[in-house]
């Protein structure tokens, strides 16, 4: 048993801090911006609630990070009261955010100067993925702090995989969402044609997705697609947030992504649409107004 903290506690750190403490066995103490969010934690799992991320940090082996963006992270880890200044020297900080590698490399930093480990450990799975601790997680870092890490985030996870030195989780996220951004929008439009077509859609995805053309997509979407509704995962709003960190780092290393770019700008369609909290099979949406 290690005594670990976990900061933030959206959609997705809530059921992952519970796991740490009821299938890890950890002893957890957890902080949320907003205080009743981490009481109602507590009381459900049985843990312990702290006043800022400095105090939830304070004597941990492990602190969790799962929050927004870049500055919410840096807030949270960094900021007046975060987390590396309640962290003892030897612990590890792992980040769960989806955030750029460039922040990722600026918290690797600022640890070592502390003598505190760092892993960046973004997460796949979404929403289910975290309340049946099946996500996935890609981590950067050291391989060493790794392998300390690893039996701890395995509380959460079905696959985690140390990809490259920090910032190397990040980046694979980000090819993450690249690959889920032109899979989504060519099934919206594979179930729009077959609609436009006239065919029954159900048959139509029982045979292809046996085929190449399968995927988790088509396989656990494409029902509520065909249905219109949108409230079944990741939302809009962050995909958005995700794909702008991705064609950011696209600009600075000068890969091209040009369908990616082009998705980008349809979930803006489905945002002007009203459709910011609608998952992100929602392109659908946008083909059938």
């Amino acid at each position: 048993m290690a005594k670990v903290a976990f900061i933030g506690l959206g959609v997705m750190g809530f059921p992952m801090a519970g796991h740490l403490k009821i299938k890890g066995g950890h002893d957890v103490t957890v902080y949320n911006r907003t205080a009743e969010k981490a009481a109602a934690w507590a009381e459900k799992f049985s843990g312990k609630s702290a006043s800022t991320p400095a105090a939830a940090a304070e004597g941990a082996d492990f602190v969790f990070v799962c929050v927004g963006n870049d500055e919410d992270l840096r807030s949270a880890t960094s900021g007046e009261s975060g987390a590396l200044h309640g962290m003892k020297p030897g612990s590890v900080l792992i980040d769960n955010t989806t955030a750029s590698a460039e922040v990722a490399r600026e918290l690797y930093a600022a640890a070592k100067q502390k003598g505190v480990d760092f892993i960046d450990a973004p997460v796949s799975g979404g929403q289910a993925g975290a309340e049946n601790g099946v996500l996935t997680v890609m981590c950067g870092g050291d391989e060493a702090v790794f392998e300390r890490a690893r039996p701890v985030i395995e509380a959460y996870a079905r696959m985690v995989g140390l990809m490259g030195p920090a910032g190397s989780g990040q980046l694979t996220k980000m090819i993450n969402q690249i690959c889920i951004a032109g899979l989504v929008q060519g099934l919206a439009e594979g179930l729009h044609f077959g609609k436009r077509a006239g065919l029954d859609i159900e048959k139509v995805v029982e045979v292809i997705s046996k085929g190449a053309a399968g995927s988790w997509q088509m396989e656990n979407r494409h029902k509520t697609m065909n249905a219109g509704k949108y409230d079944f995962g990741f939302a809009v709003d962050w995909m958005r947030k995700d794909l702008s960190i991705v064609l950011a780092e696209a600009r600075r290393n000068g890969a091209k992504l040009p369908v990616t770019a082009v998705v980008d700008q349809f979930y803006g369609d489905v945002q002007a649409m009203g459709g910011n909290r609608w998952d992100t099979s929602s392109l659908l949406a946008r083909l059938e107004k």
